[in-house]
């Protein structure tokens, strides 16, 4: 099971790269004014949404849950695992937001501005510390 959880912690870490670089790259293409620069952030955006945000949240919630399923018992009854799960389910939900804005700038449709993004970056923020405190800490 540790090496299950070394490849967990591994998607982990990708998926967050791509959770805080993707709204980045929001910022600079909401504050894109040449047709050239557009183009370029749609392909970044695309390429870093498909080829490495979703695979690595799926490898992430596939191996997590092989984990959990390991120790269910446990987990089942441990209140700090259920905080943590509310908290990867808001996550997945913001990954299909950063998704969903994707398809917005694709369409030439994304009418939020680049502070808008900025706030928007800093989301996922409070949710990686929890979950990283939950999971070492366990306190309840």
């Amino acid at each position: 099971m540790l090496w299950i959880k070394a490849f967990h912690l591994i998607a982990m870490v990708c998926w967050f790269a791509a959770l805080f670089y993707l709204p980045r790259l929001f910022v600079y293409h909401a504050m894109s004014e040449d047709q050239t620069s557009r183009d370029r952030f749609k392909t970044m955006e695309r390429k870093l949404y498909r080829g490495i945000g979703t695979p690595s949240m799926l490898a992430t919630l596939i191996l997590g849950f092989w984990l959990a399923g390991g120790y269910w018992a446990y987990y089942q009854a441990s209140g700090w695992f259920w905080a943590k799960m509310v908290l990867v389910a808001a996550l997945v939900i913001y990954h299909f937001m950063c998704g969903y804005y994707v398809k917005q700038f694709s369409n030439d449709r994304c009418h939020k501005s680049h502070v808008y993004f900025r706030w928007f970056n800093e989301v996922p923020v409070l949710p990686l510390v929890a979950i990283v405190i939950l999971a070492v800490v366990k306190p309840f």
